[in-house]
């Protein structure tokens, strides 16, 4: 992690100025950049870049580009994970994701926050708070997860919804603000014609 060990969950860092911050954000833009070009047909050199980019993963993952991310080192999947299109991970603070997660495109997994007031957000201060989802969880398109949630495993997240606190485990969540709807049962693995929630 390095410089990163020096942000402590849920205390306020210089963000914005901070030279090392700095430097360690350039660095992974320049991977992103190569990772998010690199021709469908250069598999092995992409898998190469994201590897050496996130914290830690399995040999079975899929992260379809573009992909964008802060750091990278904070960001630690599990297997069999697959995420669609346009997946931004802000992890100032650490993003643990279980196995066998789906994420649709245009997600957003956000650790990072600014204070309320002016003062101190103009300072260039923000804080990160962890982020859990836990294993077998599908989180659907243009979902937002603000910082310091944790969603439970076997959970489902519907398209649309801004997760701004914890979701238990086997549920159906949606809205803004997320809430559950209804646990996930048995009835679920029996259906063959789906709905909208």
């Amino acid at each position: 992690m390095g410089i990163l060990e020096n942000v402590k969950p849920g205390e306020l860092y210089d963000a914005n100025y901070d030279p090392d911050l700095l430097r360690v954000r350039k660095e992974t833009k320049i991977k992103l950049h190569e990772y998010n070009t690199l021709s469908p047909s250069e598999e092995e050199k992409r898998n190469q870049v994201i590897r050496e980019l996130l914290g830690s993963c399995t040999e079975n993952f899929i992260i379809e580009p573009p992909f964008f991310c802060d750091y990278g080192s904070n960001i630690h999947i599990g297997d069999n994970f697959y995420a669609n299109h346009n997946l931004v991970i802000l992890d100032g603070a650490k993003v643990q994701i279980g196995d066998n997660v789906f994420i649709a495109p245009n997600v957003g997994i956000y650790t990072a926050g600014h204070p309320i007031d002016v003062k101190r957000r103009l300072q260039g201060l923000e804080y990160a708070i962890p982020v859990t989802i836990g294993d077998n969880v599908w989180i659907g398109g243009g979902v937002s997860v603000i910082p310091g949630v944790n969603i439970g495993k076997n959970s489902v997240i519907a398209a649309g919804s801004v997760v701004i606190r914890d979701i238990p485990e086997g549920v159906v969540a949606a809205g803004n603000p997320c809430r559950e709807i209804r646990k996930v049962t048995e009835k679920d693995c029996m259906t063959k014609n789906f709905k909208k929630l």
